[in-house]
């Protein structure tokens, strides 16, 4: 098998073949200082980049406790948003149902009781109940008083156990 190759230019200053060649006689205190340079530059590099990313973060979490915004990335992250709510709380408008009808609701919302999404007052939560439990009601008839409206709102995953809260329209 034969190959060719080109002939040489001109011989000029910097030719590819000199600069691709190795130089004969490198200088013995250069380079360890070139050698020493490089992991310097990128360790600090490196370092500023996560001081920096540290810097934002730390900032981040101190403007969201002072901003409130805790809440809301607590109700982000957490899709149930009332898992946490207790007696004397409020929750928004949830469809409309009539005697021993149920329906299923996507989510709910904790308001505050003194805005005007609040349609709903907590009062009694039950913990340990399974779904048959929670759609009998029973357990809510504690603090529900005769002749009020009482809502019984509940998450339970199917043949598991969950909470419920009894509810009433807010006056």
């Amino acid at each position: 098998m034969s190959e060719q190759v080109a002939p040489p230019s001109a011989p000029q200053a910097a030719q590819p073949e000199q600069l691709a060649q190795p130089d004969p006689a490198p200088q013995a205190d250069a380079a360890p200082q070139a050698d020493a340079a490089a992991p310097a530059a990128k360790g600090s590099g490196g370092r500023k980049a996560l001081a920096i990313i540290g810097a934002v973060v730390v900032f981040l979490v101190v403007a969201g406790l002072k901003f409130g915004l805790g809440t809301a990335i607590g109700s982000f992250l957490n899709s149930d948003e009332t898992a946490e709510a207790k007696a004397g709380d409020c929750i928004a408008e949830l469809p409309a149902v009539t005697g021993t009808e149920g329906r299923s609701v996507s989510s709910a919302e904790v308001v505050k009781c003194t805005s005007t999404e609040a349609v709903y007052t907590v009062v009694g939560r039950v913990e340990d109940q399974t779904e048959a439990q929670a759609k009998s009601g029973q357990a809510c008839e504690q603090y529900i008083k005769a002749g009020e409206d009482g809502y019984v709102f509940y998450n339970i995953a199917p043949g598991g156990k969950g909470y419920l809260l009894c509810l009433t329209r807010k006056a």
